[in-house]
Order: C-alpha cells, then sequence, then structure tokens
C-alpha cells in the first residue's frame, strides 16, 4: 500500500515527508484528487508516518500502523458520507466534540473528511470555525474531487496539495468526478444511453414549450431509481444549460440554470424525484 503511494504521488507525499520530518505539518490540508481514493490512501500515510514505532517510517507493520489502516486507531478519525448525499452538520459537531479530548496514543490527532465536497453550508460553516480556532493539537485532512465545490473560506485556510496532475482520469468518467460525483457514483453509472437519449428528449420538449415534457418528466423518474442516475440526470440538465449560456442563447440558458439552482436547493429539503422534474417542466412551460 504505502510503496503504491509513493510511486504515484511521489511529489506529494515527498512534500509531506518534508514537513513531518521539519514539524512544520500544517494544522489543516485540502487534498484534491479526481479520484479520491488515492488521496485517502495518503492522508493514512501520513497518519501512519507520524504514528509508526518502526524503523522505516511507515512501515505499515507496527501495531500503530496497523491500526490507523484498519481504521481502529483511536486518534485517526474518519468522517465521510456513509451512502448518504450530504455530510450534515451532525458530522462536524461530533469532530469539534472530539477536540475537546486528549490523544489517547499520540501527541496530535487527525481528523480526515472524505468527498468534501458533499458538505452542506450548514456543516462547512461549523467546519471553518474549527479550523480558525483548533484548541487541541490536530490535523485535519479534506478530501475532494472538486475545489470549486469548497467554500472560498475554508480554502483559504487549508494547505492545497493537488494530486490531479498525476493521473488524469479520461472521458465521461473524468468530467462526473471534476463535477462532485464520487468514483463508486461513476461506477454504478455503466451504461446511461437510455438516460442520456431521454433526458435530451426532456431538454429539448421543454425548449420547445411541448406539453409531453410532462410526461417526459414522469418517465425520467420512473427510470432514475438511484441517487447516482438523479443527479447524473441534473448535471445533463446543467451541462447542456451552461452551454447555452456560452452560446447566442444566454437567456435560455440563464433561464434553465436559475430553475436548476432552485432544485438543489428543494433536493436539500428531500424533494421527491418525480417532482423536481415535474416543477422544472412546469415552470419552463410560463
Amino acid at each position: 500500500m504505502f510503496v503504491n503511494i509513493q510511486e504515484r504521488g511521489k511529489k506529494q507525499s515527498k512534500l509531506l515527508r518534508q514537513a513531518f520530518e521539519q514539524n512544520k505539518l500544517a494544522h489543516s490540508y485540502l487534498f484534491v484528487d479526481a479520484n479520491e481514493i488515492q488521496a485517502l490512501n495518503t492522508a493514512y500515510w501520513l497518519a501512519c508516518l507520524f504514528n509508526c514505532s518502526g524503523t522505516e517510517k511507515p512501515d505499515g507493520t507496527c501495531q500503530n500502523c496497523r491500526q490507523i489502516i484498519s481504521g481502529n486507531h483511536p486518534d485517526v478519525l474518519l468522517v465521510k458520507p456513509e451512502g448518504k448525499q450530504n455530510l450534515g452538520i451532525d458530522q462536524v459537531r461530533l469532530l469539534k466534540e472530539e477536540l475537546a479530548k486528549s490523544p489517547v496514543q499520540s501527541n496530535v490527532r487527525f481528523f480526515i473528511i472524505n468527498e468534501a465536497q458533499k458538505l452542506t453550508l450548514p456543516a462547512a460553516n461549523a467546519l471553518l470555525n474549527l479550523l480558525e480556532e483548533p484548541i487541541a493539537p490536530v490535523v485535519t485532512i479534506l478530501i475532494t474531487n472538486n475545489t470549486d465545490q469548497i467554500l472560498p473560506t475554508i480554502r483559504s485556510r487549508t494547505q492545497i496539495i493537488n494530486f490531479t496532475n498525476n493521473e488524469k482520469e479520461k472521458g465521461k468518467s473524468a468530467e462526473l468526478l471534476a463535477n462532485g460525483f464520487s468514483p463508486s457514483e461513476v461506477d454504478s453509472l455503466e451504461d446511461t444511453a437510455k438516460l442520456d437519449k431521454k433526458t435530451r428528449y426532456f431538454y429539448q420538449e421543454m425548449l420547445e414549450h411541448n406539453s409531453l415534457s410532462l410526461v417526459s418528466a414522469h418517465q425520467l423518474a420512473e427510470m432514475a431509481k438511484s441517487k447516482s442516475e438523479q443527479n447524473y440526470i441534473l448535471f445533463l440538465l446543467k451541462k447542456w444549460a451552461q452551454a447555452e449560456l456560452n452560446s447566442s442563447n444566454q437567456e435560455i440558458g440563464a433561464r434553465m440554470l436559475k430553475y436548476l439552482l432552485e432544485i438543489d436547493k428543494m433536493q436539500y429539503s428531500n424533494v421527491n424525484f418525480r417532482n423536481l422534474l415535474d416543477f422544472l417542466a412546469l415552470q419552463w412551460k410560463r
């Protein structure tokens, strides 16, 4: 595992090792990687480097390293969406509560937040307070595949380490990863040909003020059973609207994006996906 990390992220691991050896680790990092798995592994590698009791640090075999790699070290905490669409404020509050505790086996605690682009606004604001005034020895590592979805105020308080220059995903996968989809969500979207076609019909019917757009909305909702499929449909609609905005159809693009941003807000309130598409079709007909 550690050999692979240093080969794939040689520049990044060298930078982090130098900071460790010079006792200059930042109190917060933002790891950016199109495929977040490498960045997450590097976060664990850094925690092992700090806590390893072997001579060749990190050896991956000492008790501390084994505990960290297995997710059982009391001073290394991982926060992730756990299959949910968002990272909520309760998960960040848990970290703030942990700050009041002293390290158990180490001098520094490591807080790792995976898929940080999924932080809700309240959670991001709570995290901002944690980053501004850490009241305990802690290194916080945020991992994201899209820096644009991280609040600028959070970005400014972290040291950004970019992994995406080493290996770039190609084609549709890269585009989805760059727009906030997780690697597991991208993997679940194997064959999207039918969704692509039906979503394109829906988009065109709206632009033509065709009453069939409501029928297409219901058909799309029936086709898109998973959250990743639903988010993919909204991604396509935003992509096409953005293309309109960048062309001669700026008014159409701006109007479509306005409604799609409203849908984003409605999603946070757990509005049914069919109702979201109905809303879009009905708003467009006005």
